[in-house]
């Protein structure tokens, strides 16, 4: 049977868990690149490794897609993470595919957006991972740069920072994902992965991540 849009937050959190994508230590936190502490690291890269998942995912972002943002005549990847998984999108919805570049290439014709965008084109950007918004925004941003209409930013997974909407809400482009924070922490208490005590920690942190750890 399908999974409907309804069921995805669930579905793809107890998958993200279930192969390691997502790794939840809420008493040994992670430090991230930014010295920040983390009771959660997340590589979604490790999906495109697991058939099963990465198609659940494009089933999830086609039919997003189609319910959300029917106009869309191209989606766009992020590099690195999303690259494939736009393809795979694009490839659903038999639409053009482009991907961003974090920088422009130091060589050649120094693109910044690879494939063709036409200028006034609708475009859907896919994401891996939301964190503060910043790295997608400035995708979001290169497209408009380029002549496209950024209809929205579409990611796998949300940390639901405060500071992410809020960014994105300033910028005026929609946020979709396919999953997110509070269904992860949900699918691993009832997964047996975490404790009751856990589980208040991990919200904790995502309120107030500065402090957590201090």
């Amino acid at each position: 049977m399908r999974t409907t849009t309804a069921q995805l937050p669930k579905a793809i959190a107890e998958k993200l868990l279930e192969i390691g994508a997502v790794t939840l230590r809420p008493r040994e936190p992670f430090t991230w690149a930014s010295g920040m502490k983390s009771p959660i690291y997340c590589d979604n890269r490790l999906t495109m490794s697991y058939p099963p998942v990465r198609e659940l995912i494009a089933d999830g972002f086609a039919a997003l897609i189609r319910e959300r943002y029917p106009a869309a005549e191209v989606v766009g990847g992020t590099a690195t993470g999303a690259i494939p998984h736009a393809a795979w999108a694009a490839q659903k919805l038999e639409l053009p595919m482009i991907y961003i570049r974090d920088k422009a290439k130091g060589h050649g014709k120094q693109n910044l957006i690879e494939g063709k965008l036409e200028p006034g084109q609708k475009v859907v950007v896919i994401e891996d991972l939301i964190s503060t918004g910043g790295s997608s925004l400035k995708a979001a941003q290169a497209v408009r740069e380029a002549g496209g209409i950024v209809l929205a930013v579409v990611a796998i997974f949300t940390y639901q920072f405060e500071v992410a909407e809020q960014a994105f809400k300033s910028e005026e482009i929609p946020l979709a994902t396919l999953s997110d924070y509070t269904a992860l922490v949900g699918a691993a208490e009832a997964m047996g992965k975490i404790g009751g005590d856990d589980a208040a920690l991990l919200q904790s942190w995502r309120a107030n991540p500065q402090s957590y750890g201090v």
